[in-house]
């Protein structure tokens, strides 16, 4: 079970920073991905985390955005700054058990088996 939180309305400029509570998954041996879909749009890649903490970003939040992790509570994050109008959409975050990575325009790829959360709204003005 994957449970995001920490959405919600932000001006522009603001910051956000998104958890990603998961439970009932071996979660340290899991590669981790956040991806937002806004709608009338495709679903996007914005940023991955594997088990050995390596990291990728789309190009359009690298430099903004940052994604973490604390193993000792499964948790994974994403750290939103200097948000954009263009940033609103839904963010999922989800997990494969074998790799993922997000390509610089944010296709994606995650292999194995597959968790997803609902979401959290990020609405940026």
């Amino acid at each position: 079970q994957l449970v995001e939180s920490g959405g919600g309305s932000v001006q522009s400029g603001g910051s956000l920073r998104l958890s990603c509570a998961t439970s009932g998954f071996a979660y340290e041996s899991y590669c981790k991905v956040w991806v937002r879909q806004a709608p009338g749009k495709r679903r996007e890649g914005v940023a991955t985390i594997d088990s050995g903490g390596r990291t990728s970003y789309a190009d359009s939040v690298k430099g903004r955005f940052t994604i973490s992790q604390d193993n000792a509570k499964n948790t994974l994050y994403l750290q939103m700054n200097s948000l954009k109008p263009e940033d609103t959409a839904m963010y999922h975050c989800a997990a494969a058990s074998g790799a993922c990575s997000v390509y610089s325009g944010g296709d994606y790829y995650m292999t194995g088996r597959n968790f997803w959360g609902q979401g959290t709204q990020v609405t940026v003005s």
